[in-house]
């Protein structure tokens, strides 16, 4: 595993706890920068100086031989070892060209484009639109983001990696002592703006573990990371812009001029390490465009998705909540739970069709269960675990292992398979509280979990039965969805050989599906290869949420077989296939909520028709409404408060009622009602009567048919 993978893989949660402290005063509030400033600045800043004329004398000594540059559509460019770089490769390309370009690939690594190529190469080139060349601007600009929190704070960095929507940098301030606040953010901006300004390079440099240690020798959280993730005997790299020299692999941007709109976002508090018993650190985020347009454009864009917040959703329409009693469990509140069994009840409808059965599974389980499927050894860091009578046991996190047992309950034949069975257990994983993040990330949830037991020869059938049930699924809700193949990581169980067969049927599987699809190398699950479903919203955010994982190694951990002729001995091992379509109900729950701006469709709407009477002689035919209504399953309400009749309408129209039925004289003797439809604005006024029996045919089929529009 490369350093850079290893620091970003720290994963520093951040801890839900009080701040202690103060806030930063002096530069705060009198000046931007530190005066004077730190006396680490400019000690690292004579030693680089020092080491990097030793380092270019090296390079100057290199031997200067004529190079081969071939790029990506084919063209062969001249050049020489030690002296050609991308930018004049990409210089010579065109003026546009150039400006545009992020960073350059050299022989499938990622290469600053300043950066002297050493040999014959194969060059390929990133802007910003590209997701090497995001990820790149981020992490150059989190560097411009630690210069200015340097300068203004005298801050002892940790790390600043990119991210998906930007970048962060952690920190510590005087010693623990001080924390950012976001009267900060203005002052930190204008830091980073006049880095930005200077057109600062980005210069390279390799140093040794033990200068390294050197340089950082005041930084206890640099020396720890340097000491721990980068072996005794080699080198790693510092990268430097202005009077900012951090621990990096890079690569980076040419220099700090092409970042041209910066903002500070938001700030929290994080642990060293991820490590509760470690220190506290402060974390700035932050977000950069090559493009003043660009920043225009995504503030506008964070804006509205602040408006469709699932959380802030789930508190005005009174979805659920959670508590501190028990952190990362929802509670489910009466409306939010229509919502939950609308979409349970759909998958179990779609189970029945598709032939699954479904089974209830036991919540806890022997560490034995755990050590036999291979959890114990990979996933013990993730779950609950407790003694019972002096032997360990866990929560289940998942619901595979407890299928296993069911499989090998009794002797199976080949007449049973493919067997699928589906599983709604509850599931609990220990999330770091710093992660926890409304319904999108807790601790307590239940999947629409399903394993399907079959042979070698039905492995491809059945992913395409679930690619269709995927696409039924999603196109209730209006998703586009892609496919992304995730091959084997690092750390896996089983043979290669094993694992090459799982990833064939899988690439078989998709390319028979003819959809478009990418492969994610490494980010397979520790027992099989994998295809996750990446589903787009209304904002075009991607979510993952199916996924498909092919299991040759559990049924072999607990030695499942099945019976592969009647009246013979001849005994096989099943394929297992993992198959969830929603994913995790409560992240599809929030997904939902923020698709659509909890406005939702009549047949997963929590609050269908609200029933308002406009005087209380009316009360009794309201209550009749929606008596008969919630006699046909449809969620009726009936406002008999005190308030105007306009209060009662608004309130209505606030909480997201996909119809108001007005009733009064006319209506009641007529048994009619003014219907008032959320989705269109001509209906919002009084209305004809409609006969109550012409109304409610046309909501059952609204419901029944699960349309996303709100016509009758």
């Amino acid at each position: 595993m490369s350093v850079e993978k290893k620091l970003e893989d720290l994963s520093i949660k951040n801890p839900q706890k009080k701040q202690k402290g103060k806030a930063k005063e002096g530069a705060t509030k009198t000046q931007l920068r530190l005066d004077p400033e730190p006396e680490f600045l400019q000690s690292r800043i004579q030693l680089f100086d020092e080491l990097k004329a030793k380092y270019d004398a090296e390079v100057a000594a290199k031997e200067r031989s004529p190079i081969k540059i071939t790029l990506k559509d084919g063209t062969v460019k001249e050049g020489v070892a030690w002296e050609t770089s991308p930018f004049e490769i990409a210089k010579s390309i065109g003026k546009s060209f150039l400006e545009r370009q992020v960073i350059s690939k050299v022989n499938g690594e990622l290469w600053d484009l300043e950066r002297p190529l050493e040999a014959d190469s194969q060059l390929e080139f990133f802007d910003f639109e590209t997701p090497e060349g995001k990820r790149v601007f981020w992490h150059s600009s989190a560097h411009v983001l630690g210069e200015a929190c340097e300068c203004h704070y005298g801050a002892h960095l940790c790390i600043g990696p990119p991210t998906e929507d930007g970048f962060f940098y952690e920190m510590s301030i005087d010693n623990g002592e001080s924390f950012v606040t976001q009267a900060d953010f203005p002052s930190i901006e204008a830091v980073a703006k006049s880095a930005i300004k200077e057109k600062q390079k980005f210069e390279r440099l390799v140093l040794s573990k033990e200068d390294l240690l050197k340089m950082f020798a005041y930084n206890k959280y640099k020396v720890r990371i340097i000491s721990e993730k980068i072996p005794d005997g080699t080198a790693s790299t510092v990268y430097r812009c202005g009077p900012l020299i951090d621990l990096c692999v890079g690569p980076h941007i040419p220099h700090t001029g092409r970042i041209k709109a910066i903002k500070v976002l938001k700030n929290s508090s994080s642990y060293f390490f991820g490590d509760a018993n470690n220190d506290s650190l402060q974390r700035v985020y932050g977000i950069s465009f090559p493009d003043k347009k660009q920043m225009d454009e995504h503030l506008k864009f964070l804006k509205e998705a602040a408006e469709r917040d699932h959380r802030r959703i789930g508190r005005e329409q009174e979805l659920f909540y959670f508590n501190e009693m028990s952190p990362g469990s929802c509670f489910w509140l009466p409306h939010g739970t229509r919502i939950y069994n609308t979409l349970t009840d759909l998958l179990r409808t779609e189970y029945r069709k598709r032939g699954y059965e479904e089974v209830i599974t036991p919540n806890m389980y022997n560490s034995k269960l755990w050590e036999t499927s291979g959890h114990w050894a990979n996933y013990k860091e993730n779950m609950f675990t407790f003694e019972v009578e002096k032997e360990t046991f866990g929560l289940k996190p998942m619901n595979c292992p407890g299928h296993c047992l069911m499989f090998k309950s009794r002797e199976r034949s080949y007449r049973e398979l493919p067997w699928r069975v589906a599983d709604f257990g509850v599931i609990h994983r220990n999330e770091f509280s710093g992660a926890l993040s409304g319904l999108t990330r807790v601790r307590r949830f239940q999947q629409d979990d399903a394993h399907i037991f079959c042979t070698q020869d039905q492995i491809e059938d059945e992913i395409s039965n679930i690619f269709d049930f995927l696409k039924f699924i999603y196109g209730l809700f209006g998703f586009e969805f892609k496919m992304e193949l995730s091959t084997r990581p690092e750390k896996f169980v089983g043979d290669i050989e094993t694992w090459n067969n799982a990833e064939a049927k899988l690439e078989n599987a998709l390319n028979k599906w003819g959809g478009k699809w990418e492969v994610n190398p490494g980010d397979g699950a520790f027992y099989g290869p994998k295809i996750d479903i990446m589903i787009s919203d209304a904002l075009k955010r991607w979510h993952q949420c199916a996924t498909v994982q092919l299991d040759f190694q559990l049924p072999q951990r607990f030695e499942l077989e099945y019976r592969t002729k009647d009246g013979q001995d001849d005994l096989t091992r099943p394929v297992m296939i993992h198959r969830a379509i929603l994913g995790s109900v409560e992240r599809m729950t929030a997904i939902l909520t923020e698709h659509f701006a909890g406005k939702w469709p009549f047949w997963l709407s929590p609050r269908q028709v609200l029933i308002v009477p406009v005087g209380v002689k009316y009360f009794d035919y309201a209550q009749q409404v929606q008596q008969e209504l919630k006699g046909l399953d449809l969620y009726a309400d009936v406002d008999l408060s005190g308030n105007t009749l306009q209060k009662k309408i608004r309130t209505g129209q606030l909480q997201r009622y996909n119809f108001i039925f007005i009733v009064g004289e006319q209506e009641q003797n007529d048994k009619s009602v003014n219907v008032r439809n959320r989705d269109i604005q001509e209906l919002q006024n009084k209305n004809e009567a409609v006969p109550l029996v012409d109304v409610i045919p046309k909501l059952l089929q609204l419901r029944d048919e699960r349309r996303l529009d709100n016509l009758l």
